[in-house]
């Protein structure tokens, strides 16, 4: 299975600019979500628009969206089917780049047979965060081109399976869209130093 972490986003929220990379606190986002997806997941790729390079550092494949405009995260999840099949690869798992908190369970517990599985904590359904059959490629690549934007109508639409995931102390798929998330997200992070 195939890792895309969905970086690809405008990040207007917090003034624009990579989120993946904001500080932590000695560590960023990014390097947090590698360092819980690695164990699970043998291959990484990162979904980003914009120049590569300033993610060298990384050692990971940066692919752009798969299609123009900035559709949103269907077209990195796109982006990341395609190259998926191209690694002769059947499924992808998708993130995105602002949930530091990842189970470490994320991947055995999205496994399984149907066509796609959606991570859920507290009822709650996090629709970029998935397992999705490389097959649904060309049926999702028709829907972008008619203008379908919402990665869980189009989920559903394939009677995707929840994945319904515990919260301890903190979400585990908590996401950083805000500056006052930053710092919520910083002080999670220390405390579990």
């Amino acid at each position: 299975m195939l890792a895309v972490i969905l970086a690809g986003g405008r990040a207007q929220r917090m003034g624009g600019g990579d989120k993946c990379r904001l500080d932590l606190g000695g560590t960023t986002i990014l390097d947090e979500i590698l360092r819980r997806l690695r164990p699970q997941c043998a291959r990484v790729v990162l979904s980003a628009n914009g120049d590569p390079s300033r993610f060298a550092d990384l050692g990971l494949t940066v692919l752009p969206d798969a299609e123009p405009d900035h559709p949103g995260p269907l077209a990195g999840l796109l982006a990341g089917m395609d190259h998926a099949a191209g690694l002769g690869m059947n499924r992808v798992l998708t993130l995105a780049g602002d949930t530091p908190f990842l189970p470490p369970d994320l991947c055995d517990r999205l496994r399984g047979d149907g066509a796609i599985a959606l991570a859920a904590s507290n009822g709650v359904r996090h629709p970029t965060v998935g397992v999705w059959r490389v097959d649904l490629r060309e049926d999702l690549r028709a829907a972008l081109r008619r203008g379908e934007r919402a990665v869980g109508r189009w989920a559903m639409r394939h009677d995707a399976r929840l994945v319904e995931f515990p919260v301890e102390d903190h979400d585990p798929f908590f996401n950083v869209n805000t500056p006052e998330d930053l710092e919520t997200a910083r002080a999670i992070h220390l405390s579990a130093r």
